[in-house]
């Protein structure tokens, strides 16, 4: 198969700032995306959310902009917007009609560079309740809802930056001063640190000049911490268990193990395998638990790319009622320990890679997504061009690359298994899924 290219230019500002800009005339739309090098893992003991705080402090105001005028000009302009953060980033972006891209240029150069200006204790105060509500909204009245803060934890040792979870505590925040949030953002929120990518039906030339008047003038910052290292050993060593007790409607497993980091062709092995295990009714964990042998409602597994030391893949399975809780977790366990005994039929090969290769050339088609890709690898990878090469990495995984991983990851001594008991006068709940980047919006 022929896979289609995304042509783009790559370039730095005399002050640090990775532009990238990828011209598609296609439809009067452009996206712009800018990521910074700076996630939870970049926060200290005692100072934990700080980088989760900060992306809804984005949108407080900054030196030319009132607050929460950064939406509603978007919105006006026919745009949409939002942010997230993780372990390894934090980004921020706008999808407008092309010929309000200056104005979202403009709008994020003046945060970036006058965000200061505009902070103060009554916003910082409110962005801290906010916080608390989105923790208890989201995790702590939740079914479910802190199983992952609970996995990473047991997947990485405390003094580990992927240990605490990215929405920080509670208690750091409110211990949190003034002076030690825009100490926080003058260090990290700084053209040298971050890549500002801009797709769409784009005259580079006009972007460029755009980019170079509202973002050239910002001073780098040349003392950004270098991390500490975060390697780990590739595998726990034995498994881990914990048994919760909480007001959950029914028994849920949760499964985790350490994995090779993005960008390692490891990695990519088990994104394919993921979709062998659990992509869709035709995966073999769904025949088995959910339609076969009926033991289970749902399940999942999916690896998430991280690149401190370490990646996560994770899964799920929520027990029947009437069934024994052990059952479902001896025939998930099963599914993956003969991944890594046994080579994939070709059927279950071909499928996974229609799957994915259909994933990918759906996304490819979005301007903000590609935007949002660009900015991923530059940032986590030093590798933009990895947007066209991605896609065939995923193809040419074989029944042997498969294999390889599973065996590798999916073994007992890597496994933390997370339990959730029904306790006593639990109602009905939400379904939990994959881990929620933290959004501003």
């Amino acid at each position: 198969m022929t896979i289609p290219s995304v042509r783009f230019t790559d370039e730095r500002l005399s002050n640090g700032l990775r532009l990238i800009i990828s011209e598609d005339h296609l439809a009067p739309i452009v996206a712009v995306n800018i990521w910074y090098n700076v996630g939870s893992k970049h926060e200290v003991a005692g100072k934990t959310g700080f980088a989760h705080l900060f992306e809804h402090v984005m949108f407080q105001g900054s030196g030319h902009v009132a607050k929460t005028e950064h939406m509603a000009l978007v919105q006006a302009a026919g745009g949409t917007l939002n942010g997230t953060t993780f372990f390894d980033r934090t980004n921020y972006f706008e999808t407008m009609p092309s010929h309000q891209l200056e104005l979202a240029l403009w709008l994020e150069a003046d945060r970036m560079a006058t965000l200061l200006d505009a902070l103060n204790q009554e916003n910082l105060d409110n962005q801290r309740d906010v916080v608390k509500n989105e923790k208890r909204s989201s995790y702590d009245n939740r079914p479910y809802g802190d199983w992952f803060h609970k996995l990473q934890a047991h997947l990485f040792p405390a003094d580990h930056p992927y240990h605490h979870p990215t929405i920080g505590s509670m208690e750091d925040l409110d211990a949190a001063s003034l002076e030690d949030v825009a100490t926080f953002f003058r260090t990290y929120y700084a053209p040298n640190n971050a890549v500002l990518s801009v797709v769409g039906d784009v005259d580079p030339a006009q972007a460029r000049a755009w980019v170079e008047r509202y973002f050239g003038a910002i001073p780098a910052n040349p003392a950004i911490p270098p991390l500490a290292d975060m390697s780990v050993p590739p595998v726990l060593g034995a498994e881990s268990r914990e048994v919760v007790q909480d007001r959950v409607p029914l028994p849920r497993h949760f499964f985790g193990y350490r994995a090779p980091c993005l960008g390692d062709p490891r990695f990519d092995a088990l994104e394919v395998a993921a979709q062998i295990l659990a992509g869709g009714k035709g995966s073999r964990l769904y025949r088995r638990l959910v339609r076969e042998e009926k033991i289970a409602q749902d399940v999942s597994f999916f690896p998430l790319g991280l690149v401190g030391g370490a990646s996560i893949a994770a899964g799920q399975a929520t027990v029947r009622p009437g069934v024994d809780p052990a059952v479902v977790e001896r025939a998930f366990e099963e599914e993956l320990e003969r991944l890594g005994r046994e080579p994939v039929t070709d059927d279950e090969l071909a499928r996974a890679r229609a799957l994915i290769e259909t994933y990918e050339l759906e996304a490819l088609q979005r301007v903000d997504e590609r935007a949002d890709r660009l900015s991923m690898y530059a940032t986590l990878l030093d590798d933009p061009e990895m947007i066209n090469r991605q896609l065939g990495r995923y193809l040419a995984v074989g029944k042997a690359e498969i294999q390889a991983a599973a065996a590798e990851v999916l073994r007992p001594e890597n496994r933390v298994v997370l339990t959730y008991m029904p306790a006593a006068g639990a109602g009905d709940g939400a379904i939990g899924g994959a881990p929620d980047e933290e959004t501003a919006a």
